[in-house]
């Protein structure tokens, strides 16, 4: 590094007006950068969030935030904890920055080494430009689909752009009224909707995090507007539910469920519809649908987020296996349990599921 450049420190706490104002400011910080998911995470079990940044001259260039999640307790314990950077990474532009992100990194990689499967960087935006970084420090990019719906627009033109057969269904359904969507907001509207939720993941052989993190989520991120839990019912009854963060001017799309019992009302297309809707009226003008998977595997979630005439972009994922066979060891006790949660049976469940 040359002697023009600030040298660096790495640390492990921030003061949270710098954190705050280094996300805020940055074109690509998003909610998962934030102090207030930070907390979220805190609270909830199973959960362990770190932060890690590389300062210079006392500005913050390089931010890190991983979050430890456990699967399972005792001896499986240690071979299913993995750390997901919900959002990835985020460093000052220019080489300044990449190199804060590169000393971060190895500095990171250096102190977890033994404890951990593996690091995955999910990529909420176009990462190109810092993939040499990523790659010399052994993280390598996987593709990862998602599609991307533009709300700056009146809502007639949004649902204009809709597939035939899905507006038809919405139109439809909204003339019948037999659905009532709604904003959830009671304790035994979030129990409700982790019901959901539960009964999706469980049909989808897919572990599903605690109930607290949606707890956490409620009394967290609402007061400050952002998050927003909707529920679609037949007859008073929750059949379907969507959690979006709320961020700047974008919504992410982060859970979902649906009971697949009530599918001949199409809770979903309208529950979808109302998010659309709610958010192209109130100003926000991007909505990320939180992942359609990988291009070489089927995957039915991504048909349905495919009706709604979003852009389909592939901004992938960064992985780094801190031990190989601790990683394939932690593959075997992961699908141990998947087994053991298709064993106990359970309801049908998702057309789609969020937060891939």
């Amino acid at each position: 590094m040359n002697g023009s450049r600030k040298a660096l420190e790495f640390v492990r706490a921030l003061p949270e007006d710098d954190w705050r104002r280094f996300v805020d400011g940055h074109p690509a910080g998003n909610i998962f950068h934030t102090p207030e998911m930070f907390e979220v995470f805190r609270r909830t079990r199973g959960y362990l969030p770190e932060l890690w940044a590389a300062v210079g001259g006392g500005d913050v260039l390089a931010l890190l935030l991983p979050v430890r999640i456990s699967l399972m307790n005792g001896w499986l314990g240690r071979w299913t904890t993995r750390a997901v950077v919900f959002g990835s990474v985020l460093c000052a532009p220019g080489a300044e920055g990449a190199d804060a992100l590169s000393g971060l990194l190895r500095t990171y990689l250096r102190d977890v080494e033994g404890s951990l499967l593996f690091t995955e960087l999910r990529n909420l935006n176009n990462m190109d430009d810092l993939q040499p970084v990523l790659k010399e420090c052994g993280f390598a990019r996987e593709e990862h689909l998602n599609y991307l719906i533009d709300l700056d627009m009146p809502p007639e033109a949004l649902i204009g752009r809709f597939g035939r057969h899905t507006r038809k269904n919405i139109l439809r359904g909204l003339r019948r009224g037999n659905v009532v969507v709604r904003e959830a907001a009671s304790p035994e509207d979030i129990a409700a909707t982790y019901g959901l939720l539960r009964m999706s993941y469980r049909a989808a052989r897919v572990p599903i995090s605690d109930s607290s993190l949606f707890e956490a989520a409620m009394e967290v991120l609402r007061p400050k507007k952002m998050v927003r839990f909707t529920l679609a019912c037949v007859g008073g009854i929750p059949v379907a539910a969507s959690i979006d963060l709320l961020y700047k001017r974008g919504i992410y799309g982060w859970y979902g469920g649906f009971d697949r019992a009530f599918k001949a009302h199409t809770p979903n297309e309208l529950l979808m519809w109302e998010v659309l809707r709610w958010g192209a009226e109130n100003g926000y003008v991007l909505y990320d649908f939180g992942g359609a998977g990988r291009p070489d595997e089927e995957y039915g979630v991504r048909d349905f987020k495919a009706k709604f005439a979003g852009d389909l972009v592939s901004y992938g994922r960064n992985l780094h296996v801190h031990s190989p066979i601790l990683y394939r060891l932690g593959k075997a006790a992961y699908g141990f349990r998947v087994r053991r949660q298709k064993n106990r049976g359970g309801r049908p469940g998702p057309q789609r599921s969020k937060n891939d």
